[in-house]
């Protein structure tokens, strides 16, 4: 969490600006190598992803092992659209590149091209969003079910993963609401998913075990 928002909202949030994409284009030319850095990291936040929900899923697994494969499958669809969107993001660079089979567009044009790219890009992780609240609601169902933490932690991760989630359909329907909306319907997912860690770190599991002795 800490680096996707170091990511997404200090490299990628000071080099491109909404208001002008003749600007970004040539923030992205004289960054280049940090602006590849921040795809570097993208992809490194979604590796880290990946070993968690690995986790997620041996811990859970004991409590429904089909609905643990099913929030599996959810997070691994919105791992493979974050990585995609993240290699994209060098489309952006690669209209600035120069290169002779551009020179028939204007600076103006490819910098437009770019910022397309750019745009892209934040469309994308709408997508990745309703994936990840999906695969999290299944995932907090079953924290729900385990008695392996305190059930506050099953409930509130199934609001907050459902608000994620119906947030990001909402901006796919319907863009204008993003600013009345952003950031406020994550907030609850970060009261989770921190809460959630730290008392993991801390505590632990709880030992349990239902009427039939499966865990």
């Amino acid at each position: 969490m800490a680096l996707s928002i170091y990511t997404e909202g200090y490299l990628r949030g000071t080099l491109i600006l909404s208001h002008s994409a003749l600007a970004t284009a040539r923030n992205l030319v004289e960054n280049t190598t940090l602006f590849r850095v921040s795809i570097v990291l993208e992809l490194a936040t979604f590796a880290v992803d990946v070993a968690l929900i690995a986790a997620l899923h041996v811990i859970l697994t004991p409590v429904n092992r089909h609905l643990a494969v099913y929030a599996v499958l959810l997070r691994m669809v919105a791992e493979t659209v974050a990585v995609k969107m993240a290699i994209e993001g060098s489309l952006a660079l690669g209209f600035l590149s120069g290169a002779k089979h551009l020179h028939t567009f204007t600076e103006e044009q490819l910098a437009t091209l770019a910022r397309l790219a750019l745009a892209s890009h934040d469309s994308s992780y709408a997508a990745v969003f309703v994936f990840l609240g999906l695969g999290s609601t299944v995932f907090a169902y079953l924290w729900l079910r385990s008695g392996f933490v305190p059930r506050l932690f099953g409930v509130l991760g199934i609001v907050a993963s459902l608000l994620l989630s119906g947030g990001s359909v909402a901006f796919i329907i319907e863009p204008s609401v993003q600013s009345l909306l952003y950031p406020w319907y994550m907030i609850p997912m970060f009261f989770f998913e921190v809460g959630l860690g730290l008392w993991l770190l801390s505590r632990g599991l709880q030992t349990y075990k239902n009427e039939s002795g499966d865990y």
